[in-house]
């Protein structure tokens, strides 16, 4: 079983901002795949899904970001698996938007969220995909405003038709490692 955890903020002010790319994506798999991620536990929206011959179970925790900690720990606990069967997707600013990184492991970066996690979880050893949302090098604007910007339609173009392309490629990489 694998747990596959995409990052966000609940409620309709967030919806298609750059922060929540990591349950944009997942909206991007529950239409390619036909599954919906709608029951309400363990402070999240869960959906065990068969994908690739194994059991996934995918999860948009329903805490704030920088609190997902919180509900990744009740699911890892509900679920019982090791850190090494969970997966994060989220947003990264520190990556050109239109790229994705894939990690094994490693530190939380800029991301409260993911360092939310690695702390509540105790361990870094927690694969992770980073979609790239640009950075703020070139732009005098306060990190908060940038990352709850919606995505221009080109944008979200972009994200749907290359970028969550790469994503899930790496996605489906790691669901086939035992």
């Amino acid at each position: 079983m694998k747990i596959v955890i995409g990052l966000g903020n609940p409620g309709e002010s967030y919806k298609l901002t750059k922060h929540n790319s990591g349950w944009i994506f997942l909206d991007y798999l529950e239409k390619k795949h036909t599954f919906n991620i709608q029951k309400k536990t363990l402070e999240s929206k869960i959906a065990e899904v068969n994908l690739e011959g194994e059991k996934v179970v995918f999860v948009k925790p329903q805490t704030y970001m920088n609190l997902s900690g919180n509900a990744v720990t009740k699911v890892k606990n509900w679920y019982k698996v090791a850190p090494k069967d969970m997966i994060v997707i989220f947003d990264d600013i520190d990556i050109p938007f239109g790229e994705i990184r894939y990690k094994e492991n490693g530190s939380g970066g800029t991301h409260n969220g993911m360092k939310h996690i690695i702390q509540m979880l105790g361990t870094n050893e927690i694969a992770r995909i980073r979609i790239g949302i640009g950075g703020l090098k070139h732009e005098k604007q306060d990190l908060a405003d940038f990352v709850l910007q919606k995505f221009t339609k080109e944008q979200l173009e972009i994200l749907e038709n290359e970028v969550f392309v790469k994503a899930e490629e790496k996605l489906l990489e790691f669901l086939r490692k035992s």
